[in-house]
């Protein structure tokens, strides 16, 4: 199973697509790890620097609407390449949140008011996340400020993330 924790990276933003998670020109690299350094090219964000902000991180906390765009896998295995196996947001594109749980990644939805909560104390300092998946409760801390977020996951999508993913869940299953 892959790891859930880790120090987090704010995407101050709604609507994040797929082409500026991995840009298209990049789609006929033959393996994931070829898409390793291309992650996030061209998303714009003031201040952003892909290469320097993403360094270290292993999670995200974004705001909706998270992976819109083209329905291509390319996107989770560009975060899973990178290290980043769980994204937080108030909501994803349905096709980008069904392929990160198939890759035994998560994309956890939390209300619209606790986001802005994680921004408004969170974003801007040494934030990190540690996933208690059998609890189904984050532990976010920075400094000596910490608390516990509860998430939910459907009986379907946990077992993809135990598993790993969809092929290592069938092939447990059939």
């Amino acid at each position: 199973m892959k790891k859930f924790s880790g120090e987090v990276l704010f995407l101050d933003r709604s609507d994040i697509n797929t082409d500026e998670i991995i840009p298209a020109r990049y789609l006929t690299e033959i393996s994931k790890k070829a898409l390793e350094p291309y992650l996030f090219e061209d998303l714009n964000l003031d201040g952003f620097n892909p290469k320097k902000d993403t360094a270290g991180k292993a999670v995200i906390i974004t705001r909706t609407n998270f992976g819109c765009g083209s329905s291509r896998e390319h996107a989770p295995w560009t975060l899973e390449v990178n290290g980043i196996h769980l994204v937080i947001a108030e909501s994803f594109a349905r096709i980008f949140r069904q392929n990160m749980f198939n890759c035994g990644l998560m994309a956890v939805e939390l209300p619209a008011q606790t986001i802005h909560h994680l921004f408004n104390d969170y974003a801007g300092t040494d934030a990190a996340v540690t996933t208690d998946l059998e609890n189904q409760v984050f532990h976010i801390n920075s400094g000596s400020t910490s608390e516990q977020i509860p998430f939910s996951l459907s009986d379907f999508d946990l077992a993809l993330v135990t598993a790993g993913g969809w092929l290592e869940y069938a092939d447990s299953k059939y």
